[in-house]
């Protein structure tokens, strides 16, 4: 029986008989690259895609300097910076055998919370050609019913009076680029890598707004100097389980506090306009468009929007995993019919894509026994992800006047859900930036539904719209009285 080896650089020979490790010198690997938010979704993504790239041996210039950088990343932190920033990656196959390597690209990592100054120094670095982010929908910090970047924020605030002390990721892109500016460095590329609809311009729009009261002078340079190129990131990485931890520990005598579990599938289209130079990611499967936007729709509408159809709709019924929520035949049928007759119609730009063949490989995903994600998880800061999932998909069909009812009952299971107990009597986990504010209106919904529709950071003047309003509060009070199962055979009987 082979001892257990813990995984850090000084044990990579060790692994290499039972398991893939990088095959490149990780202490010759530039950091060309400094991404913002190491959590799972970046390891199982963009991480890998570096991994694969300095894997091919041509180029070393993009190893990646991860930041953590809110003060719960603390965890994240520790356990890169013990394990020299290795960590395994798990691919879960459908016929549920586990594909695994060590991912060597991130060669560095700070906190910011313990040193800012380093942090921006990293970012202000004239190696630095890049900086990708993934910060989550919600941490663009801006309001979904008017688009403005909301300046109220305390921490927003905080960045304004202490510059030299920042908390989020304006901030400190401010003072980077400020000491870019002043020292004569090249501009670099800004690029955001979360499921944001124009994620590029999002981020140059937001960013740029900030810079007009924290720095104005620099607001030009920016504009002439910095590129924001939109990309659209995919593949499903579910919360790492203590289970997926134990079963590395004990099938591959591999010790890692951190793997990253994740699906086969992955996908990366990414537009085309860097400032400083970019990696060959074409060479290990990304694509370089012109346009990302059609891929965007398609993926955010489908997918995202899909995930939290199921989610949503699962939770409140009691389920815990996507897989679970999936595999029910209502909801599978409610799934299909919700892609089929509300999103594809809206749709555009996709010449020569196989939109069915996409829909039902969507299905097959979700349904992925292996991977277990959990319904939790997907259903975390809802009021971020609906106006980027699914409004869009709502204000199209109504502006054509088309098919909302299944948009309007998932909006529906949404307040019923925000009650915070499942069909069981269950306590459901909540979590959500506007969770108290979310509770208060599903309570009003109780005895007025359309009241739900007030959370105008979420859904603007969409209550407005009388068919929407007939289709939401239809919905609300079906789900109310019969449970959701019941409710969906009621809305095709319609």
């Amino acid at each position: 029986m082979k001892e257990f080896v813990t995984l850090n650089q000084q044990n990579l020979e060790l692994l290499k008989s039972r398991i893939n490790v990088p095959l490149y010198d990780r202490s010759k690997a530039n950091t060309g690259i400094v991404h913002i938010g190491i959590g799972g979704f970046h390891r199982s993504h963009q991480a890998y895609y570096c991994d694969e790239l300095l894997n091919s041996g041509h180029d070393l210039n993009w190893g990646i300097c991860g930041v953590a950088l809110l003060d719960h990343d603390i965890k994240i932190y520790n356990t890169l910076k013990k394990q020299d920033g290795l960590y395994t990656l798990i691919v879960k196959e459908l016929n549920g055998a586990w594909r695994i390597q060590v991912i060597g690209s991130i060669t560095e990592v700070l906190f910011a919370p313990e040193n800012t100054t380093a942090v921006i120094e990293k970012l202000a670095n004239p190696k630095t050609k890049i900086i990708t982010l993934t910060i989550t929908e919600g941490g663009y910090n801006y309001d979904e019913s008017t688009g403005e970047f909301n300046m109220k924020n305390p921490l927003i605030q905080h960045d304004l009076s202490h510059p030299q002390n920042p908390k989020t990721v304006f901030g400190y892109l401010t003072q980077a680029l400020k000491l870019r500016k002043e020292r004569s460095i090249s501009a670099c590329t800004i690029q955001s890598c979360d499921n944001v609809q124009g994620n590029g311009e999002v981020m140059q729009k937001t960013l740029l707004a900030y810079m007009g009261d924290a720095e104005p002078d620099l607001v030009d340079w920016v504009k002439e100097n910095v590129s924001f190129p939109s990309s659209m990131v995919d593949r499903i990485t579910p919360v790492t389980e203590a289970a997926d931890i134990e079963k590395l520990k004990q099938d591959f005598k591999i010790e890692d506090d951190w793997p990253v579990t994740c699906e086969p599938f992955i996908q990366w289209v990414i537009e085309d306009e860097f400032a400083d130079g970019r990696p060959s990611w074409e060479d290990v499967g990304a694509e370089f468009v012109k346009d990302v936007e059609p891929f965007e729709k398609l993926k955010l509408q489908l997918l995202n929007a899909g995930h939290s159809v199921v989610g949503i709709l699962g939770a409140l019924i009691g389920y815990n995993t996507i897989d679970e929520s999936v595999n029910d035949p209502e909801l599978q049928l409610f799934l299909s019919d919700f892609m089929n007759n509300e999103v594809s119609p809206i749709l555009d730009g996709l010449e020569g894509m196989d939109l069915k063949a996409y829909k039902k490989s969507l299905i097959a995903r979700f349904g992925n026994q292996n991977i277990k994600d959990q319904v939790t998880r997907i259903c975390s800061q809802t009021s971020a992800k609906l106006p980027k999932f699914l409004m869009p998909t709502i204000k199209k069909q109504l502006s054509k006047d088309g098919q909302i009812k299944l948009s309007s009952f998932v909006i529906a299971t949404w307040a019923i859900y925000s009650l915070g107990v499942n069909e069981n009597g269950e306590t459901l986990t909540i979590t959500d930036e506007m969770e108290k504010e979310i509770n208060e209106h599903a309570l009003s919904a109780k005895e007025d539904a359309m009241s739900f529709l007030n959370l105008t950071a979420v859904f603007g003047d969409l209550k407005e719209s009388e068919k929407f309003a007939h289709a939401f509060t239809e919905a609300y009070d079906a789900i109310s009285k019969h449970g959701v199962k019941e409710a969906i055979v009621t809305l095709k009987n319609d």
